[in-house]
This record gives structure tokens, C-alpha cells and sequence, in this order.
């Protein structure tokens, strides 16, 4: 995959479509912006265009793909799209435009790339990536795909074509057995952890939310802080010890995201089955951004999607040094359940060790579950 070079300039791109909200559309794309930062880009600007439907070629329509051709003509090196072009929307672009082209998935795909470090988020990060670029793939040459051999279909093309397929196919493969082998390591360990009696508490929570600054603060631990998006991804355990003395396993687990690409959802389960068996989440939710209630949302859909939806949770609103005291932190989604937090200064963490202390060895029949 086309990887981002330090400070390549970027132009964002967005298209608002027949019932989607101006105000949804503008908070994506900022987040968009975020996201190439963190990949390493200088975004120079960010453009909205509002269209009926999807042009199939070119999915802005070449009109507009020729209107920024001539504006930013020498200006950027690269156009991220804030949505899921086709292999060949892409590969028209590229022509057209003559500038490197990603979308939202590739982007994403890109930092995790980066940021991955330890074996297991290397092959995670590599078998997303092979998925992506398969789809990539068979988009780019549907012609010959459908074709099937034959007179007049035999040549280079379709050979290379068939030929990459099985090369990538090959590749996912050798990958899905080695992540199947990380799999059954982890369940030998919580089988292990269960025989003695740990107990687990996950961190999770929308990506820049503060986990890692919690993780430190409850853990003594030093994973890395950042103020960007994804700037954590392999996952950390360390120990916790709660006001009675008792010790607990503290999970801290990759961010989420709007949209996350599937790709990575499926490559990430070995790790994220990890929240199947835990005995809480904690969703730390950042308290002063202005659309918390989506990135909870957000959150909750991934948790959703790999079966950890009802787990047990506690909402931890972070980051409440920033806020001007009169903000209500009331979430319709958990009235209750909730604590109020910032891992930066100390304030709330005894509250927090105590509630989830109170949580795992409360004998209250009643408690949450």
C-alpha cells in the first residue's frame, strides 16, 4: 500500500450527499484532518461537495475532479477522501489528477502501520492491509475478472492479474494461521488466569480519549501519551491494585473510531476477543469534546460488532480538568453508571479504584451485570 511520506501535503475531500446533515459532514472531515496529521500529513485545505449520488468513475464527478486539478495544481502531493473509493475510482483519480489518492480506510490503515510495533499488531495491522488491497485488486480490473479465459482474454494482464490475487490470498493465509496460534495463546492465558482467580478490568473508549494517561495513572505503567489519534495500538496488561489490597489485570486496548474499517475490525479480534471474557469494561469517554454522545455511540457499535455489546461497563468521563464546571456529563445512555475523572491531574482515580473494587468483589446480587 502507498504509505504517507513525513509532511506530504494533503487536499481533504468530502462529499455531502441527499440527507446527510452540513454539520455531520464538516465534524467528519475535521476528524479526517486529525487523522492525516497523525499520519505524518500538512493538510493544506479541506473541500465540500455537495452531489446527488456517487459518480461511478470518478465519485466526485469530473467536473469538480477537474476544478481542483487546476486550483491546487502544485500546491499538494496527495487527496484523502473522506469515504470508500472503488479500486477504479481510485486509479481514475490518480490519472486524472495525477496525485496520489487514499481513502478513509487507507488512511486509517496507514497509521496503524505505523504505529504498530510488537509482532502480533505487525501481522494484525498486515493481514488488514492484504484484505484491503485484494478488494483494491479485483475493483481495478473488473473487465478481466468477469471474463473468465477464453479467446481473446489470455495475455500478461489476466495472468498478473490472477497472479497478484493468489500472491495476496497466499500471504492472508500464512498470516490467519499465525494470528490463530496468538488466539489459542490467549485462551490458554485467560484459562490460566481464571484457575488463580484474576480478575480482568479493559479499558476502551473512542481513540484520544485518554486511556493511556488513565492506563498510566491507575498502573504506574509508562505507555506511550500523545495528543494524537491512534497513538497507542499494540495493547498493554499491567497490574492493578485496588484500595483493600486486592490485585486486578488492567487491559488496555486499541482506540475506536467512527467508521472503522472492517478490515481492521477482523484483523484485531484475536486481541479484541480479549473483551469477551473481561469482568469489566471501562468506556473512558473524553468529557470535553463536543460530541462525546457520538464517539459513545461509536464505541458501543465496534463493542457490538465482536460480540462484547453486554458487558459489564462503567462510563469514565476523562479530561474533566477542561471543562468550566457547569457542563452535565448525563449520558441518556447511562444515567448512572458513571464516573467523573482527569487522568492528567489525579482527580477522581481513588473514586474510580474504589467503584471498581466495589464492582468485582461486592457480593450485592444487584449490582450491574
Amino acid at each position: 500500500m502507498a504509505r504517507i511520506r513525513e509532511r506530504e501535503r494533503a487536499l481533504l475531500v468530502a462529499v455531502r450527499f441527499p440527507g446527510e446533515s452540513l454539520v455531520e459532514v464538516e465534524d467528519s472531515l475535521s476528524e479526517l484532518g486529525r487523522l492525516a496529521d497523525s499520519a505524518g500529513a500538512e493538510v493544506i485545505d479541506q473541500v465540500i461537495q455537495e452531489r446527488k449520488g456517487r459518480d461511478a468513475r470518478l465519485f466526485i464527478g469530473e467536473g469538480k475532479a477537474s476544478e481542483l486539478k487546476v486550483s491546487y495544481q502544485g500546491q499538494i502531493d496527495l487527496v484523502v477522501f473522506d469515504g470508500d473509493l472503488s479500486g477504479s475510482q481510485q486509479r481514475n483519480l490518480e490519472e486524472m489528477l495525477e496525485w496520489k489518492v487514499l481513502d478513509r480506510s487507507a488512511l486509517i490503515l496507514d497509521i496503524f502501520a505505523q504505529r504498530a510495533h510488537t509482532r502480533e499488531g505487525m501481522m494484525q495491522v498486515e493481514l488488514a492491509q492484504l484484505e484491503y488491497l485484494l478488494s483494491r485488486l479485483v475493483g481495478s480490473r473488473p473487465a478481466l475478472s468477469r471474463l473468465g479465459g477464453g479467446i481473446g482474454t489470455r495475455g500478461p494482464g489476466e495472468t498478473k492479474l490472477e497472479a497478484d490475487r493468489r500472491r495476496i490470498r497466499k500471504r492472508m493465509a500464512h498470516m490467519q494461521k499465525r494470528l490463530e496460534k496468538v488466539r489459542q495463546t490467549r485462551e490458554i492465558m485467560r484459562r490460566s488466569r481464571q484457575r488463580r482467580g484474576l480478575l480482568v478490568v479493559s479499558l476502551v473508549g473512542y481513540t484520544n480519549a485518554g486511556k493511556s494517561t488513565l492506563f498510566n495513572e491507575l498502573t504506574r505503567a509508562n505507555a506511550v501519551v500523545e495528543d494524537r489519534l491512534f497513538a497507542t495500538l499494540d495493547p498493554m496488561v499491567r497490574r492493578m491494585r485496588l484500595p483493600g489490597g486486592q490485585i486486578v489485570l488492567l487491559f488496555d486496548t486499541v482506540g475506536f473510531l467512527r467508521r472503522l474499517p472492517h478490515q481492521l475490525i477482523h484483523a484485531f479480534r484475536a486481541t479484541l476477543e480479549e473483551l469477551l471474557s473481561t469482568d469489566l469494561l471501562l468506556h473512558v469517554v473524553d468529557a470535553s469534546h463536543p460530541k462525546r454522545e457520538e464517539q459513545i455511540r461509536a464505541v458501543d457499535e465496534v463493542l457490538g460488532e465482536i460480540g462484547a455489546a453486554h458487558r459489564a461497563a462503567l462510563l469514565v468521563y476523562n479530561k474533566v480538568d477542561r471543562l468550566d464546571g457547569k457542563e452535565n456529563l448525563r449520558s441518556p445512555r447511562a444515567p448512572t453508571e458513571r464516573i467523573e475523572v482527569s487522568a492528567l491531574t489525579g482527580e477522581g482515580i481513588e473514586d474510580l479504584r474504589r467503584r471498581v473494587q466495589s464492582f468485582l468483589f461486592s457480593d450485592d446480587p444487584a449490582r450491574p451485570g
